[in-house]
């Protein structure tokens, strides 16, 4: 069993991977700027143009797994000089003293100076042998960093061009019979002027409220560019990455244990947490109320509200803010980009989801342990049923090019339907009569006309003699 100390040690590695490659990921880049960036990360990192293509192949198969590398028993090569245990503590030693040498250069000092023959000492064995005695990048951070800024902090400079969604643990509330309900708030926030584009409470945490978050943004404030989510199960749904597609959204995922990656929907949480506050004073009783309540806290306490980050980003780039800030609904409003809306049908078209179901007998179908009531002429027949994940209380049902049914769910009254629909093989259409007895008809005639010619020939040949 692999121990953790290997497990970790695996995982930092995938990460330091994905980071290396993650440039050359951009699907918007052209393959000039991609072949230079590859040149520039192989020369920064010290490792071969073959192997930052091995890492894209890798990613593009099985995305962050496929960066994670393999254990390998610890024996040593029959094909290692006598003097490696030397020869990896001198570039231990060479690592520490100018913590930026890559392994190139590391092998090029030793080589110099005697530790090893020219092309003894290959790349990716030092490499794996410095990181196995802790020189990774990660533990020489303390080394290069000395206190200076960080340079990950980032911000988009237009709307729509990144939007963070996040979802977060409320309070528990209890309804009038005191039951339980635990709240979840699923939030979309503007990289750019911090806007809250759409955020709600719902009584779960399903990416079916994901989907729903992302919809309602799209049709008060239009279509965006990307959507940078973690790698939680409600944002790596197949569901949410197909409707964002048919809108021309891109779905972008965090790297794996970097929180601070969303730096900006987790700074308003802290907003959140002082609305929580106040509704434990406050009695409500449903996710409708609290929602309620929420609108207009949000609206009042942070949209209007001057945000420190928005002031920070001018201030960075020398630009003079007025003692009174910038709010993000003044960020958003004064943006020279231009809102692009979609007709409200295109927007719902991309968000419903399409399942197989057949109808029984009795014309009806089952969705999610409910009966549905569609109609006793598709009897037997498999259909498409349409809904939103969110609303299913209709249910459009379709087959073929027969009209659209919309279902509801079963409700079984007093008495039964006085004439239940035949199904669609079943039922009679407009004509003009019998075809059968038309064909016949036909062949009664033919046959008579046949007997008429013989006989009218039978007559000619008496007449002749």
């Amino acid at each position: 069993m692999e121990s953790k100390e290997v497990r970790n040690w695996q995982s930092e590695e995938a990460l330091e991977r994905y980071r290396m490659i993650l440039p050359l990921i951009d699907t918007e880049i052209d393959n000039a700027k991609r072949c230079m960036l590859r040149e520039q990360i192989a020369e920064r990192e010290g490792i071969s143009i073959r192997t930052i293509y091995r890492y894209e192949r890798k990613y593009k198969e099985s995305r962050f797994e496929g960066l994670v590398p393999k254990t390998r028993e610890k024996r040593r090569s029959q094909k290692l000089p006598e003097n490696w245990e030397e020869i990896v503590k001198e570039a231990v030693q060479l690592k520490r003293e100018v913590p930026k040498r890559s392994i190139r250069q590391i092998i090029f000092i030793l080589e110099s100076e005697g530790y090893a023959a020219p092309g003894v000492i290959k790349s990716s064995t030092l490499q794996r042998y410095l990181q196995e005695a802790g020189m990774s990048k990660k533990a020489l951070k303390r080394y290069t960093e000395d206190g200076k800024p960080s340079s990950k902090r980032f911000c988009k400079d237009h709307r729509l061009e990144l939007y963070q969604g996040d979802i977060k643990y409320g309070p528990i509330i209890r309804d009038k019979d005191g039951k339980q309900i635990k709240t979840y708030l699923s939030s979309v926030i503007d990289d750019h002027s911090r806007l809250i584009l759409q955020s709600e409470w719902y009584d779960n945490q399903q990416s079916d409220i994901v989907e729903d978050t992302v919809h309602k943004a799209v049709l008060k404030y239009g279509v965006f560019d990307r959507f940078y989510v973690d790698n939680g199960k409600q944002y790596v749904s197949k569901y949410l990455e197909k409707s964002c597609a048919r809108l021309g959204i891109r779905v972008l995922h965090t790297p794996p244990y970097s929180g601070k990656s969303k730096g900006k929907v987790e700074r308003f949480h802290q907003t959140v947490d002082r609305f929580s506050a106040e509704l434990e004073v406050e009695h409500v009783h449903s996710i409708k109320e609290m929602n309620e309540k929420w609108k207009i806290f949000l609206e009042e306490d942070y949209q209007k509200k001057a945000h420190e980050g928005i002031a920070e980003y001018y201030r960075s780039r020398g630009v003079e803010v007025g003692k009174n800030g910038i709010t993000p609904l003044q960020e958003w409003n004064r943006d020279t980009r231009s809102l692009k809306y979609l007709d409200s049908g295109t927007v719902a078209e991309a968000f419903t989801r399409i399942e197989t179901r057949e109808i029984d007998k009795t014309g009806c179908f089952e969705f999610k342990g409910v009966k549905y009531e569609a109609s006793a002429a598709y009897s037997g027949l498999k259909v498409e049923i349409v809904y939103d994940p969110l609303n299913t209380q209709t249910i459009d049902v379709r087959h073929g090019n027969l009209e659209v049914i919309h279902a509801h769910p079963l409700q079984i009254g007093p008495y039964a339907s006085k004439e239940p629909a035949l199904p669609i093989g079943m039922t009679n259409t407009e004509v003009e009569g019998s075809r059968f007895l038309d064909a016949l008809e036909k062949k009664y005639k033919e046959s008579h006309k046949m007997m008429a010619d013989a006989l009218s020939f039978g007559d000619y040949g008496k007449a002749g003699e």
